[in-house]
């Protein structure tokens, strides 16, 4: 998606560097810059990071600078040790710059996780893209201005990722349940249910007292939530189906006996293969201080 191209690279002006010291436009003049704006729990960043990885992997050594430029969604997602953890865990190996203020995105004038931005050699503002997708573009552009940059730089292969996804596409998401927030903030009333003893916060709900239910009817292939623990650090969350205990369909982050074990504020895979028909989706919580977010779906 091209934007205003008379764009040059904005000072990256942060509350702290991951993985490099402090990079400014004058350190980078000469690379080909990619940053790619990101938030640890959006599912849309997660599925777009192996893609942002194999282009920090192969272009690198050519020319290529790639920077991850985090600005958090909810408020845990300011912590230090949440957002280092979360670089370990994706195996960001590239420079990240930490915009809590949301000072940089200001600078590019962003308004979406994730984002990328493609700069020249010369800091020029190339291209943008928002969302998912677009993968062999992206590389495509890469590729031309690494060459531009230096005519005689031999290139490797299209990355595999890239190649594997033009050949796949992009899934359908037709009739899939929308994002659906839970928080007072955002939250659209009737899209689930609570059953107990519930805070409901600007960005959450919270249990605040004995067992609770939350039932969300749904029509996705996959489900996920983002969900913080609270104060204890851990909580065990029975996942049911259509009132059974999640058996086949169970995500990744779901235990064999049904069981999601939270020990991380983050997104967990609660569904994962699910046939694409109306299902209820219900969480028993037995930890007073979980605070729930967010759900993302995909097909």
């Amino acid at each position: 998606m091209t934007t205003n191209m008379t764009m040059q690279l904005p000072p990256i002006t942060v509350e702290r560097w991951v993985n490099s010291p402090p990079l400014t436009p004058d350190d980078l003049r000469g690379r080909v810059v990619l940053i790619d704006i990101w938030e640890y729990t959006c599912i849309n960043w997660i599925r777009t990071a192996p893609y942002v990885k194999a282009w920090h992997r192969d272009y690198t050594e050519r020319g290529l600078t790639v920077i991850g430029v985090h600005a958090p969604e909810f408020e845990f997602g300011r912590q230090p040790e949440n957002i280092d953890r979360a670089i370990r865990d994706h195996g960001l190996t590239y420079p990240v710059a930490i915009d809590n203020d949301f000072t940089f995105w200001r600078a590019l004038r962003n308004d979406a996780w994730p984002a990328k931005y493609l700069f020249d050699a010369d800091g020029r503002l190339v291209d943008r893209w928002v969302g998912e997708g677009s993968y062999e573009r992206v590389e495509s552009e890469i590729r031309r201005l690494l060459e531009i940059r230096a005519p005689r730089t031999k290139l490797p292969p299209v990355s595999p990722e890239a190649m594997a996804f033009a050949t796949t596409g992009e899934p359908s998401y037709f009739g899939v349940t929308p994002e659906t927030y839970l928080g007072a903030a955002r939250g659209v009333p009737g899209s689930f249910a609570l059953t107990g003893d519930w805070l409901v916060g600007g960005e959450y709900v919270e249990l605040a007292s004995g067992t609770g239910e939350l039932a969300l009817p749904f029509n996705a292939g996959e489900v996920n939530l983002v969900v913080d623990p609270g104060p204890a650090g851990q909580a065990a969350v029975r996942v049911l189906l259509d009132g059974n205990p999640i058996g086949d369909e169970r995500g990744a982050d779901v235990d064999p006996d049904a069981v999601a074990r939270i020990d991380q504020a983050a997104m967990f895979r609660l569904v994962a293969d699910a046939s694409r028909v109306d299902h209820v989706l219900t969480l028993v919580i037995n930890q007073p201080g979980l605070r729930a977010y967010v759900f993302t779906f995909g097909p």
